[in-house]
């Protein structure tokens, strides 16, 4: 039986491409990519399996090799284009054992296709790349050198493929029907965890044509003084009149995620908030106008950070990020970020979460778009109406 694909196999094969070119500049023989989100990208593997070491390895020629648990390898053998002869599986005594680690067993198969004396870089800084595993591997490879690879992939990601856009507009679609859903069941009195309920069902539920996926964060969604703190999730109290929640979600198909986030007022909104959705609601105006390319990250953030100052607030985090293809723990794509000193030039197909946000002593407010660069500016990914939510 044919493998399920999300992409040609002309997709995958300019993906090693542009990775192969990369490891070329960069002097690399061998590259171990361990973020979940950069193999699925080069090979399309899906599984909930990044708890137990894994990987997927890019030698100097032929295609790229998987490597994990073996009851796991019967997953790549159903969501990658990869034949049998590259997929390996290591035995279950490796699994989450004190006596052995599975990179000797993953150094055992890179001598093997005399791999064990080149230029291999690693993901160094990847969520799930231990320094147990990487000592482990050091220590079994002692003719390779060993060189940080965090990020190469993920640069690569950055300008999405037609395709890639499509499943993002879908992923709109269902941000869109989960702001809907909040704002029709949201009131006084609801327990905040019936409410996440609803929106992790219309997330789930997507669009009567397309199913969505689970996202790589949990939706955040403080309500009043935890709304001063950013990435606090829910509890079980009821919700309040008189104050404010502000949700940050995102919908997924395909695992390519859009992130979107509004703030909804139960009651009647005093002064400061009109002011600060004003500001918010500029400021993006701003940043978006100067969203084109030719322009750089750092361009849009001036004109953001112009904008929200001149009316009195002022962010110091960075506003926004690379998104697309993504697992668990964050839907960001690790390259660009909308800050000063960021000189990434945008391009048509690049993809992020433009990130305004005002954290306040007392109250929080997150107005954000999901954006797509195109060939004249950008355009918003989804389309809900960008303004603070109020209802009585």
């Amino acid at each position: 039986m044919e493998p399920t694909l999300h992409f040609t196999r002309e997709e995958f094969a300019d993906r090693l491409t542009r990775t192969r070119t990369a490891m070329a500049a960069s002097t690399i023989e061998v590259l171990i990519v361990t973020d979940p989100s950069n193999m699925a990208w080069l090979t399309g593997y899906d599984g909930w399996s990044f708890y137990t070491p894994q990987c997927v390895i890019v030698g100097p020629s032929g295609g790229p090799v998987w490597f994990g648990r073996y009851m796991d390898s019967l997953g790549a053998l159903r969501t990658t284009y990869l034949p049998a002869d590259d997929i390996i599986g290591y035995p279950d005594h490796y699994v989450m054992s004190t006596e052995r680690h599975a990179s000797e067993y993953l150094a055992e198969k890179l001598l093997e296709r005399d791999w064990g004396s080149s230029r291999v870089a690693v993901e160094l800084d990847g969520y799930y790349y231990s320094p147990r595993a990487h000592q482990s591997l050091v220590d079994n490879l002692p003719e390779a050198s060993f060189h940080d690879a965090t990020g190469l992939v993920n640069w690569q990601r950055s300008v999405k493929s037609p395709r890639e856009i499509g499943y993002m507009r879908i992923a709109g679609e269902i941000v869109e029907k989960m702001h809907e859903r909040i704002i029709e069941r949201m009131e006084p009195g609801m327990r905040k965890n019936d409410l996440i309920a609803e929106i992790y069902h219309a997330g789930i539920t997507g669009t009567p044509e397309h199913g969505g996926d689970y996202p790589a964060i949990v939706p955040l969604a403080p309500t009043g003084i935890d709304a001063t703190a950013a990435h606090l999730t829910w509890d079980d109290q009821p919700l309040q009149t008189g104050m404010g929640t502000f949700f940050e979600i995102a919908g997924v198909h395909k695992h390519y995620h859009v992130p979107l986030c509004r703030t909804v007022f139960l009651g009647t909104p005093g002064h400061e908030w009109r002011n600060a959705e004003a500001a918010l609601v500029a400021s993006i105006d701003a940043g978006m106008a100067a969203a084109k390319p030719g322009n750089t990250c750092e361009d849009m953030h001036r004109a953001f950070i112009t904008e929200l100052r001149s009316h009195g607030y002022d962010k110091e985090s960075r506003a926004g990020y690379g998104i697309g293809i993504s697992y668990p723990p964050d839907w960001g794509e690790r390259n660009i970020s909308i800050r000063p000193g960021d000189t990434t030039v945008f391009k048509p197909g690049m993809t992020f979460h433009f990130m305004p946000a005002l954290w306040q002593t007392d109250w929080g407010m997150e107005i954000t778009e999901s954006l797509l660069i195109t060939e004249k500016g950008c355009e918003p990914l989804a389309a809900v109406e960008r303004k603070l939510f109020v209802k009585d």
